[in-house]
């Protein structure tokens, strides 16, 4: 891997990773796009790393205050201040957990071609379209319970199928559960962080028990630029929420998925 390739994926992968557009099918159709050879599952390890630093950077004060009040329901059996939320994101990470250790190889194996792609992209990006357009989402963290937490998870299960998006359809199960645009997105990326570690736990496994050969200079590279990347895009994603909304997003993954049509089917 050239320099130029590390850094054009650590930014996309930083870029796509909080988006509603799908960070997975970016880092597959990439190669196919420009020719290049698989980035390998050290690269991947590294991207993964880094925009997990980014997220739990960004919600620092978020994360310290749900883990603590999580920690504390436990000790007093009773729910403390936040605890409640903490809860909801181990609940909304159970399926996902699940749904990759029983289809992870199908996922590799069937899944990743361009046809699904496809597909998924333009499919998720239109549900995304509808779930912005419904009106009257008004419930904020506070009102959320055990079962809105099972149905994002759910949607975030079905985010391993590339193209999908996981920002995009827990988003979107958030805007149909009635949240505010500000209240799904904060849930999603907060979800992300429990999947990320689950996700570079299996990649850094895959890396000690094989006899893969790390690229230390094109790790490096991608951890930094997907950590920049990421920090920066939900920065300026959560600024102009409200502004933009999501139509921006779904009008790129119906251009995305006409580019794909075009030149890759």
């Amino acid at each position: 891997m050239d320099v130029f390739q590390a850094l054009f994926l650590g930014l996309l992968q930083g870029l796509t990773e909080f988006l509603p557009i799908s960070s997975s099918a970016h880092l597959i159709l990439s190669p196919a796009l420009f020719g290049w050879t698989d980035q390998g599952v050290g690269f991947d390890l590294s991207v993964h790393v880094g925009t997990l630093l980014a997220v739990v950077l960004y919600f620092r004060q978020d994360v310290f205050g749900i883990a603590r009040d999580g920690l504390i329901s436990v000790s007093r059996r009773k729910i403390v201040g936040q605890g409640a939320l903490a809860w909801y994101l181990v609940l909304g990470t159970i399926p996902a957990g699940l749904a990759g250790l029983a289809l992870l190889d199908m996922i590799d194996n069937e899944l990743r071609a361009v046809e699904v792609i496809f597909f998924t992209t333009l499919f998720f990006g239109l549900l995304l379209g509808v779930a912005d357009w419904l009106p009257k989402r008004q419930r904020t963290l506070d009102a959320l319970n055990w079962k809105d937490a099972v149905l994002v998870g759910i949607a975030q299960a079905m985010a391993l199928v590339p193209g999908t998006s996981r920002s995009g359809v827990t988003i979107t199960a958030g805007l149909f559960l009635g949240m505010t645009r500000e209240t799904a997105s904060r849930f999603s990326f907060l979800l992300a962080i429990p999947i990320i570690v689950l996700a570079s736990a299996v990649k850094l496994l895959e890396v000690a028990t094989s006899d893969v050969i790390v690229d230390w200079s094109g790790f490096l590279i991608g951890g930094v630029t997907s950590f920049l990347m990421a920090i920066t895009a939900i920065h300026f994603f959560l600024k102009w929420l409200n502004k933009v909304g999501m139509w921006p997003y779904v009008i790129y993954r119906i251009v995305l998925a006409g580019v794909i049509y075009a030149v890759l089917m």
